[in-house]
This record gives structure tokens, sequence and C-alpha cells, in this order.
């Protein structure tokens, strides 16, 4: 039923959906991605759309950028708003009260299955997945898929295998970034030494650390381990895992390390622990994805120069590359819900985007031309050819009561963990107790 009701509705729009996807239209937009003042009414002129993303601050604004493109061709109307943190907390009583947004921007997979499950979600149409089929591989569709239907499409990809650093503590400490674990150590002991804290982790957003473990994780217990241990099929008491944790203790465990200490760690949130490497200059180091970059440019720091990053160094035999990203799904048969996912999937909606900073598109045809700055263009370049050892983020992956609800799951034990960095057994425990729970 609600496959007979999305074609409908996309065959009603036809003339929508041509003017966001590959068919021809006589309201083309002109070099800014506005459509031109002549030429008759716009396809959607008049209808409203609510689409939801966790998105704040400057990523917010960026987006908002890229949904007044959409209008100026369009003429819809376009209302965002944010979910916050936990986009499953923000979505669930409104879809339990059929009054869910038009779309949904969800930064876990997993809440595609889920919302699937639920038959929250709008099979997207011939059209939409046409685009998608044009412009993704075969691996980003199969993230925004469940049970062989397309739900959704990555939109925005992240980076999550990087480390960014101010240059200035690094030179007067006289060290180089680092390209393995026992280097990053020893680097932070000699930044210390000479009087900066060299990390600033975002303890209080409990999904950094996540990426911290997920990347020291794929390093050291390989690609077929991570595979394994996303999927619960293997426990998360297996050595391999301890092994992980253990390495995460040689940071936490040293307080010179923690810019604020452990209690200031704790308290500190995501963006605000970019801020104190970039804004205050407190801190040398923060470990987290590409879209650090917004953040440090907000802090007036110049991608490139003030504002460096280096890959994330291997703990193990394997070079991590860790991606993450954010899957727009429709959860209306609303007038359109289907037009704004197809011009978010279409080159034409990447490049607009791209052209703002902290972005990266899975989206093959958007050239790495299109980004602001050289490293962005490079990590662009590293999403379209990334090689088989490239994983997606595994929390994203879980079930969201594990690994993207806050203060429950991964994301509180990996918290707790931070606090008390030598009970490594007790945290393995406690993760296999919440993973054991959500996979039941």
């Amino acid at each position: 039923m609600r496959k007979a009701r999305a074609a409908a509705i996309l065959a009603g729009l036809a003339i929508a959906a041509a003017a966001c996807g590959n068919a021809p239209t006589t309201t083309q937009p002109t070099a800014s991605g506005s459509a031109p003042a002549s030429g008759g009414a716009k396809p959607l002129e008049g209808v409203k759309i609510e689409v939801a993303a966790k998105w704040t601050g400057a990523e917010q604004k960026n987006f908002e950028a890229v949904l007044k493109a959409f209008t100026d061709k369009t003429g819809a109307q376009v209302t965002y708003a944010s979910t916050g943190e936990d986009t499953g907390a923000y979505l669930g009583p409104r879809i339990q009260g059929k009054n869910p947004p038009d779309v949904a921007i969800l930064p876990q997979p997993g809440l595609v299955q889920q919302y699937a499950e639920q038959d929250a979600l709008i099979p997207l149409t011939a059209e939409v997945t046409k685009e998608i089929d044009a412009n993704y591989t075969p691996y980003w569709k199969e993230l925004g898929s469940a049970e062989g239907q397309v739900y959704g499409v990555l939109v925005k990809a992240a980076h999550k295998s990087l480390v960014w650093y101010r240059s200035q503590p690094f030179e007067d400490a006289g060290v180089q970034p680092p390209t393995n674990w026992d280097e990053l150590i020893k680097a932070a002991q000699t930044i210390a030494d000479s009087g900066t804290p060299p990390f600033s982790f975002c303890g209080a957003s409990g999904w950094t650390l996540t990426d911290l473990f997920e990347n020291i994780y794929l390093s050291t217990a390989g690609p077929e381990n991570y595979d394994k241990l996303s999927k619960h099929e293997i426990p998360w008491t297996d050595p391999t895992v301890a092994t992980a944790l253990e390495k995460i203790q040689q940071i936490a465990g040293k307080q010179e390390f923690l810019v604020d200490g452990t209690s200031g760690t704790m308290q500190t949130d995501f963006p605000t622990c970019v801020s104190k490497v970039y804004g205050t200059d407190k801190s040398a180091m923060v470990i987290e994805a590409d879209f650090v970059a917004v953040e440090a440019d907000q802090s007036g720091a110049k991608v490139g120069e003030e504002a460096k990053y280096f890959p994330f160094p291997k703990a193990g035999d394997t070079t991590p590359v860790v991606l993450g990203g954010d899957v727009a799904v429709a959860m209306k048969d609303s007038p359109g819900a289907m037009a704004l996912i197809q011009f978010l999937a279409s080159k034409e909606g990447g490049e607009v985007w791209a052209k703002l900073p902290g972005y990266l598109s899975p989206n093959k045809n958007v050239s790495p031309d299109n980004y602001p700055d050289e490293l962005t263009k490079q990590l662009g370049q590293t999403i379209i050819s990334a090689g088989d050892a490239v994983r997606y983020d595994m929390s994203d992956l879980a079930p969201s009561a594990f690994g993207g609800t806050d203060g429950k799951g991964q994301w509180k034990v990996l918290q707790d963990f931070m606090r008390n960095p030598s009970d490594v057994k007790g945290a393995q425990e406690a993760l296999e107790a919440e993973a054991k729970k959500a996979w039941k």
C-alpha cells in the first residue's frame, strides 16, 4: 500500500520531480542555484515541507543554504527542525502521534532498519532510486535500504579517521604529526611537557567516544572482526575489545593529557571541544571527523594553516578509515517530500552543499573541485575512491538503543570508562550486557 501511494505521489508531481532530477525542465537554475525570474510558476509553489535533522549552529546554517537553493528552484516552503543529538528520541513521539516530519535526516543507518520495520518510512520512488543509481555506488545505496527496498539516500558523509591539530603547540614542542599509535602517545607526552594539554575530548557527547573506539578497533582487530562486532557476532568481552580499550586507557589515564582534566572532559560537548583547540587555544588536538573544519573556521582558524589534520595513526596492522553519514528518508506521503530527497541526491544539490565548509559528498558525480579548500578536496577524493578496508561507523550500524542514544548503551559505558579507565574488564562486561539487550 505504501509503495502504491508513494508512486502516486511522484506521478502527480512529475513536473516537480523533473525540476529536481535528471529530466529536462523549463525552470532551469541559474549559476547561483536560483530559478530565473521568468518562465512561469515554479513546480512546488505553495507546497510546505518540514525536514528534521540533528544539525545546529554552523552545520544547520549550511544545510539551510542548501534548502534555500531547493526553494529558489521549486517554490516549496521548507521549514527546518533540529532533532538535537538524540534523533530517535525526537522522532519516536512524532511517529507515534502520526505527525512525523515530511523528510528526516537520520544520523544512523540502523534507524532506517528500525523505522522500516515499524512501517514508518515511505519507500523511495523509481525516479528517486534512478537518481541514486546514477550518482552512488551500490555500497552507499545499501546503507539506505531494508529488506531489498530503498528507503533513504546518504546525503552527507563524514570522514571520521582524522586527528585535527593546532600548529603552534606542535612547533613549540618540536614534534611532527605521528603516523602510528606509539608515536602519538610519545608526541602527546612531549606536548604536555611543553605546557599544553595535548587532547581535547568531547566527553559529554558520547558518540565522539564511539568514533575513537572504532578507529582503534578497526586498526587493531582488523576489518573482519570489525564486521563481526558490529553485528554482535562476537561478544564485547572478546580479547580484541580489551586491546582497543587498553589503547584508550593510555590517554584517558593521564590527567596531563586532558585539557581541564577528566572532570572538564566529561562536561565538554561537541563542538566546545573544538573551540578549546582553536578558539581559546587551550589544547593541541581533537580527534574527530572532517566536520571539525566548520567549527575551526567559526573560531577564526584557517583550514590548512592554523587548523591542520593528520590521518588517525595506525594502532595495529590496518590503517583505519571509518566513515559516517546522514541518510535522508521520507516519513510522509506529502507533496514535495520525494522531490526534496531527489534534489539532495542529485549532482546539483551535492554541488551546492560542497561549496560550503564542513561537508563531504558520497555522490560520485560531485567533483572534489567544488570543495572550498585543498584539504577538503583530498578528503572528498578519499570518500569516492575508498578501498576494501574502509568501514562504516560501527555504532551507527547498531540498534539505536545501543549505539545512538544519549545516556544509554555504548555512549554511557564509554563515558563511564573515560571516568575510570582502569576497569577494562568492567567496561567490557557493561558493553556486552547493553549489546545483549539491544540485539535480543
